[in-house]
């Protein structure tokens, strides 16, 4: 197992809470992470059909069997036991009692606030970061290899090939979890606007456009985009737009959690590929957004992180608020350094609000300038966000 970075929060979290909850998307290691971490803890999957059924029937007998330090994975699949785990952590009145880990997070996230408000630390464990990565001796010189083998643990734990882990990945976990959640009659059709948002992806995002594309209407795109966001394929990143009128763009942007799924939908084989694709600056601003992203949640955090664009052109990629402090960070993919890179910096920075700290993601090397602008690598962007 590669050591993960929420190891410490999670540990944190269980002397505070009675029950922490870890949720994340599928595969994305919460079951390796709480059983090898929490050794002492019964482990016990609802995905296993006799548990579940035994789970749904008879709650009480089943909780019985499980009085203390508790590990149920993929609570999702029996959300009516919450409310039996609310009466028992209130009788118990200590905390590490129960470790809960779940995939989905719509009906879950209504299920949590319903019964366990207040008694339940909540983490997100998202793919791989590349920190994680480097820290068990897997470094790439490329930040294309970095997309294109991506951050499901299994990749790198069973030496899969990425193009065919992430295919497998696809049909047996993701067109049947969605399967299940929105009761899909047209199976291609999905797959489809999964495609063709893959296609789209850092870009804002037209509803109207794509239904039209996909031959739906924009009402069943904005299901589909919450059932993905739901289910942790991608993550929505919305629009800053304190107090700047109406001259500023409001609709927000999508990126993959696992830039391996990306490829994959994108129909890329190899890193060459990658390479040549056209769309390879917008897969380079979902890599270094999803970094964000994962410093934030592996910290217990929320992720507090925007885009700006006005109805000029004029944006940035993304915006992180700390406080009262904004930190701005444009992202490129070249490896060169150029002066235009600190444009919509600057200009937020003159315009709109002043910038606490302005920083450019590149694939080239740490430069400091004398404007306390910072141009870093790629791979150290979790400096930026790590509180």
């Amino acid at each position: 197992m590669i050591p993960r970075n929420l190891t410490s929060e999670l540990l944190t979290q269980l002397q505070e809470y009675p029950i922490v909850t870890v949720l994340g998307p599928r595969q994305s290691g919460k079951t390796t992470l709480t059983r090898a971490v929490l050794q002492d803890y019964e482990y016990v999957s609802l995905e296993h059909p006799e548990n579940r059924e035994i789970a749904t029937e008879d709650p009480k007998a089943f909780l019985k069997r499980y009085s203390n330090k508790v590990i149920f994975d993929e609570i999702q699949r029996a959300p009516h036991l919450l409310s039996y785990l609310q009466g028992m952590v209130d009788e118990r009145s200590e905390n590490g009692q129960f470790v809960l880990t779940g995939s989905h997070q719509l009906e879950l996230r209504a299920a949590i606030t319903q019964s366990l408000a207040g008694r339940t630390g909540i983490l997100h464990l998202l793919p791989l970061t590349i920190s994680e990565l480097s820290a068990a001796g897997i470094q790439f010189d490329e930040f294309e290899d970095y997309l294109f083998n991506g951050f499901m643990p299994r990749v790198y734990d069973q030496q899969q090939r990425p193009h065919t882990a992430y295919a497998n990945y696809y049909q047996t976990y993701l067109e049947r979890d969605v399967r299940q959640l929105i009761n899909l009659k047209d199976v291609t059709l999905f797959e489809k606007f999964i495609k063709l948002l893959a296609g789209r992806v850092g870009q804002l995002v037209n509803y109207q456009s794509l239904a039209n594309d996909v031959g739906v209407d924009s009402k069943t795109i904005k299901h589909w985009l919450s059932i993905l966001e739901a289910s942790f394929v991608v993550f929505k990143l919305p629009p800053y737009f304190e107090n700047f009128g109406k001259r500023v763009i409001k609709s927000p942007k999508y990126y993959f959690t696992d830039t391996g799924l990306l490829c994959y939908l994108l129909d890329i084989e190899n890193v060459k590929q990658v390479r040549r694709d056209p769309l390879i600056g917008n897969m380079f601003e979902n890599l270094v957004a999803l970094e964000a992203l994962k410093t934030r949640y592996n910290q217990g955090l929320t992720s507090n992180l925007y885009f700006f664009r006005d109805s000029a052109g004029n944006e940035v990629d993304l915006l992180f608020k700390s406080g009262r402090d904004l930190i701005g960070v444009e992202i490129k993919a070249a490896s060169t350094w150029h002066h235009r890179f600190k444009k919509g910096l600057v200009h937020f920075s003159e315009k709109n609000s002043p910038l606490y700290r302005s920083v450019i993601a590149y694939s080239g090397e740490r430069i400091e300038f004398s404007d306390d602008v910072i141009a870093i690598p790629y791979d150290q962007i979790a400096s930026v966000f790590e509180s």
